[in-house]
């Protein structure tokens, strides 16, 4: 007998992202959504252009952006950087026919539990630069996966985007 398909699990790629002002860093999800692993450190400049490649290669339909929040739960200058570089990304992904749906995930400490971890692994401070982004982009979507996984929802804040409206953009 064939499955509900109420009950069959949403299969596509996640991608997990973690704005730096320096570097991007971005994790994917396997098609079934249980594991999130490491792609890539991107430079801040060109990091737009290498998520949307990624979603698109990869046929992502969701991704996740790491919101930086305080202890006390508030917005500060690295939450807007990181809402900026979501709206950015919406544009290019619409301007590029990719289909994602774009998330916010509370990403309260990652960098730092990233940090923890190389050190723990042997890692040197100096040579942390190089994956740490990667690492916490691993963390931020692995979080939503296991909150998608435990609740049945999708994961986070939805970046609402406005209609185009013959041409006029967002």
């Amino acid at each position: 007998m064939p499955e509900d398909p109420q009950e069959t699990p949403r299969r596509f790629v996640r991608l997990g992202v973690d704005v730096g002002d320096v570097r991007v860093g971005l994790a994917r999800s396997d098609l079934d959504g249980l594991l999130a692993t490491p792609v890539e450190t991107l430079p801040r400049d060109g990091a737009v252009a290498g998520v949307v490649s990624q979603a698109r290669e990869l046929e992502a339909r969701a991704i996740m952006v790491g919101l930086p929040r305080s202890l006390s739960g508030q917005e500060g200058p690295a939450a807007a950087k990181a809402r900026a570089f979501a709206d950015e990304l919406a544009d290019a992904l619409q301007a590029q026919g990719v289909e994602a749906e774009i998330r916010f995930v509370d990403e309260r400490l990652t960098t730092v539990t990233a940090h923890q971890a190389l050190h723990r692994s042997g890692r040197k401070g100096r040579r942390h630069r190089s994956v740490v982004d990667q690492v916490a982009a691993v963390m931020i979507l692995q979080q939503a996966l296991e909150v998608e996984r435990s609740t049945g929802r999708a994961p986070g804040e939805l970046l609402e985007t406005a209609p185009d409206t013959e041409g006029e953009g967002r």
